[in-house]
């Protein structure tokens, strides 16, 4: 029977899943060292960020549940150390990390280094309290595996001084930091266990940063401390400094003073001894209980596929994505909507009847100071034409003729008498002169 071969076509849904599926199963946890950049923390308290190096880069995100645990304020370009899982965010078909842990990358180191050895200790039983072994009750020498010049050397021998001067005091001295310190004080503690001219010894060092004491972190000075035949109290640091040497030793002091005090412990101070074994059965139980939810969470990470809280925050993720697109799309109607508005409103400014009775205010205005103008040109002109008719007239006028001595002659008819032949002698004509009219009576015609 052959297969139909679009059985084995995959839908883009399902290759994402697929893959997804295949990483989660395949990665449980992994460890990255890199820069941050383009971080973005969105609106549901969830980062979003790109880890990269000099040749990649891959993009991840770490939900406010676990963000919230982190000691310091990420930003771009922190170098940072991440526990992540390896997962696919499907609907963009993205690789990316879900970060669960984040330290700052020197500390980030540091603290990993001690948690792998730790474990590895805890594993072989360096840390069990069956192996830890008692502080004599009665201390006749102690030695001190510490700096000849550092403050828990002066600290110690304060106290001691000032508690129990009778106790003998044997210096070996170390170097407490740098490249070489390790080797150096597991060196000296060999050195005092061959010589085997003490009661208990104390590996002790002031307070400092991590990478100060991280030579009572290292294995060589660990292994050295498990396997003295004298009993060791571990007094390194402040109080609130735990470090390897402090539990595989067989008693931890919080500081070198507190070492001092508990070498030299009067019957009060046996409570205080007891205190203290409580906090170091309290560290091994806490170290157990960690061993065991390590355990737990690795189991749990196999159920991440599943996890009904993993998938609401990929949900979250989706939404946090269609948020920001739809934030991007109501401001571009926005802005399309608002630059429609001005044009309408440039528009009505333009079409404003005030604007048009404005323009026709001016016109007419314009065209009233012409027809002023026009009129009175028109008036100047007709006014001149009319001296002139009237100058014309005076010098055709019968009045200004009859003012020079002529006269005018007219019969009863009121004819004007222009020939003698007109006339008739006795006949009674009018004869107007420029002052008034003479009535005569035509006697003779020559």
């Amino acid at each position: 029977m052959k297969l139909n071969p679009l059985q084995n076509i995959y839908s883009i849904s399902r290759l994402n899943q697929s893959v997804k599926d295949l990483l989660n199963t395949h990665f449980l946890h992994v460890w990255v060292e890199g820069e941050i950049s383009n971080f973005l923390q969105a609106s549901s308290g969830h980062w979003y960020l790109k880890l990269k190096d000099d040749n990649a880069q891959v993009q991840c995100a770490m939900f406010k549940g676990a963000n919230r645990h982190v000691r310091f304020k990420a930003k771009n370009g922190d170098q940072v150390l991440v526990k992540a899982k390896v997962s696919l965010y499907e609907p963009r078909g993205d690789y990316q990390l879900i970060i669960e842990q984040m330290e700052s990358s020197g500390e980030g180191l540091l603290k990993q280094a001690f948690e792998k050895l730790k474990f590895k200790l805890a594993a072989e039983g360096l840390f069990g309290l069956e192996r830890k072994k008692a502080i004599p009750s009665i201390i006749n020498t102690v030695g001190l595996v510490t700096s000849a010049k550092g403050a828990a050397l002066h600290d110690v021998l304060t106290v001691l001084k000032r508690r129990a001067p009778c106790i003998n005091v044997i210096i070996y001295p170390t170097l407490v930091q740098g490249t070489n310190a390790a080797d150096n004080i597991a060196h000296m503690i060999n050195i005092a266990n061959a010589r085997a001219e003490v009661d208990t010894l104390v590996i002790t060092r002031g307070g400092g940063s991590t990478e100060d004491l991280w030579s009572f972190n290292e294995e060589v000075v660990a292994r050295a401390i498990a396997n003295s035949h004298i009993p060791t109290i571990s007094a390194v640091g402040h109080e609130v400094d735990v470090s390897i040497s402090d539990l595989v030793a067989d008693h931890r002091a919080p500081t070198p003073s507190a070492a001092a005090e508990l070498i030299s412990s009067s019957l009060i101070e046996q409570t205080q001894r007891l205190t203290q074994l409580r906090s170091d059965l309290i560290h091994a139980f806490n170290y157990l209980l960690n061993a065991k939810q390590n355990k737990a969470n690795t189991l749990k990470n196999r159920l991440t596929a599943t996890d009904p809280k993993f998938q609401l925050f990929t949900q979250q993720q989706k939404l946090d994505n269609y948020a920001s697109q739809l934030h991007q799309q109501l401001k571009h109607i926005h802005n399309q909507h608002q630059t429609r508005l001005n044009q309408l409103s440039q528009r009505c400014i333009d079409a404003s009847p005030e604007k048009s009775i404005t323009t026709k205010g001016h016109l007419a205005s314009q065209l009233q100071q012409r027809l002023h103008y026009a009129i009175t040109d028109k008036y100047n002109l007709q006014q001149h034409k009319l001296v002139i008719l009237s100058e014309k007239l005076q010098a055709y006028s019968p009045l200004l003729t009859l003012a020079r001595g002529y006269s005018i002659a007219k019969n009863d008819k009121d004819q004007i008498i222009r020939s003698v032949s007109q006339a008739n002698v006795n006949q009674s004509i009018d004869i107007m002169l420029a002052d008034g009219s003479l009535k005569c009576n035509v006697t003779e015609i020559n």
